[in-house]
């Protein structure tokens, strides 16, 4: 990853480390319920308090409003850390300030801190100079392992990479690593899967496919949409029957482009939306006008697979049917199981990223068989949109 500077060019011995992490976990009565961002960031933590860096940790919890919020504050989350990296780590009451200078200053080689909540102060938001500054004399340099919040260019998220030497941690080091091996220099052919309720929210992300994939398969709500768009009834189901023109130019853009779009030949329909309602799989063209489509059919899924056999790359950001609720997790649950089963085998290079995505190959139990799974949301999806991100721009060698 020679574009990047990382942890490789760095000399953490003795230096006082500002280490961006992403600690905005999910807590119920005080105790973390869900630490996969702890576990993610935990290698960068030991890494370089093991090499004698001090590890000064900074990162945000929840939107505060105007000020300090006990019931955001990183305190608990600083124990979960401990647990999660065999080792103590101290906290300190503020990241700025008198509280903050103290807690740096009694700090040996190897140790951790933990400074409290940045977003107690909204200068953190606004990436306030003099803010910068207050954070930048707490360190000697200063590592981002935030890639979840590098689309925003905030005081600790890119700012700080305009005051000190700046390196990507082990964690965003591996996101780049996926992201760029998936979309700028990917094997090919390289086929991408976006589902998901609305084009509207994804139509940056779909023009900026269409220029950069061999295939792009459709599903979801959002497959209704163009469905309907060919002209196709699709009954009562989800769609946005507005942006059918847009639907249209999209598929005339990729036609143009030699990017083939592939959307569903047969669906699952039901006359209500519930588990367990009753259902039937049904050719596209033949869905009943009080009908809805819920899922991708059989034959879908038997093309959809046989589209990634063939393919070396695959992108992929969304679910396929109402995945949430049995029966219509059947399309996503079958294809993610080949898409896993591809990789295994080692003929495919998977990445897949967004928080539905993420639950719903968990849900398949394919999640740890994918080359990479990203949990960065907003951040993924911009860069799958071809935007630069503040947070990584700021670690580009130069």
């Amino acid at each position: 990853m020679t574009a990047f500077r990382t942890l490789d060019h760095a000399d953490v011995a003795n230096k006082r480390v500002l280490l961006r992490v992403d600690l905005n976990v999910p807590m119920e009565g005080g105790e973390v319920t869900d630490a996969t961002r702890i576990e993610r960031v935990a290698p960068t933590i030991t890494e370089i308090a093991d090499k004698g860096g001090k590890v000064i940790l900074l990162a945000h919890f929840g939107r505060p409003k105007g000020g300090p919020d006990p019931k955001q504050s990183l305190r608990p989350v600083a124990a979960a850390v401990a647990r999660i990296v065999g080792r103590p780590v101290a906290f300190a009451e503020d990241c700025v300030g008198a509280p903050a200078e103290a807690a740096v200053a009694a700090m040996k080689p190897g140790d951790v801190l933990c400074l409290e909540n940045t977003r107690f102060h909204k200068e953190e938001e606004k990436n306030d100079p003099a803010f910068v500054d207050r954070l930048a004399r707490l360190g000697d340099l200063w590592v981002n392992d935030a890639f979840s919040a590098a689309h925003r260019a905030h005081a600790s998220t890119e700012g700080l990479g305009h005051r000190l030497p700046a390196y990507a941690g082990r964690t965003m080091q591996a996101e780049l690593d996926a992201l760029t091996r998936a979309l700028e220099a990917p094997e090919r052919p390289l086929t991408a899967i976006v589902g998901g309720a609305k084009i509207s929210t994804k139509l940056d992300l779909l023009g900026n496919l269409i220029a950069k994939v061999d295939v792009l398969v459709i599903g979801g709500a959002m497959a209704n949409t163009f469905l309907a768009a060919t002209g196709t009834g699709i009954g009562k189901s989800l769609a946005e029957h507005d942006l059918a023109g847009t639907a249209r130019e999209i598929m005339d853009k990729a036609a143009a482009r030699g990017c083939d779009i592939v959307l569903p030949v047969d669906v699952v329909v039901a006359r209500e939306f519930a588990a367990h309602a009753p259902s039937r799989a049904v050719a596209a063209d033949a869905v009943g006008p009080d009908e809805m489509i819920l899922d991708i059919g059989p034959r879908s899924v038997e093309h959809v697979v046989s589209r990634l056999a063939r393919a070396k790359t695959l992108v992929w950001n969304g679910p396929f049917g109402a995945f949430e609720m049995e029966p219509f997790d059947t399309g996503t649950i079958a294809v993610a199981e080949a898409a896993a089963e591809l990789t295994a085998a080692g003929k495919l290079v998977t990445v897949a990223g967004g928080g539905d995505t993420v639950a719903a190959l968990n849900a398949a139990g394919a999640a740890d068989r994918f080359t990479y799974l990203s949990t960065a949301g907003g951040a993924f999806l911009e860069w799958l949109e071809g935007k630069a991100l503040p947070g990584v721009e700021v670690l580009r060698q130069r």
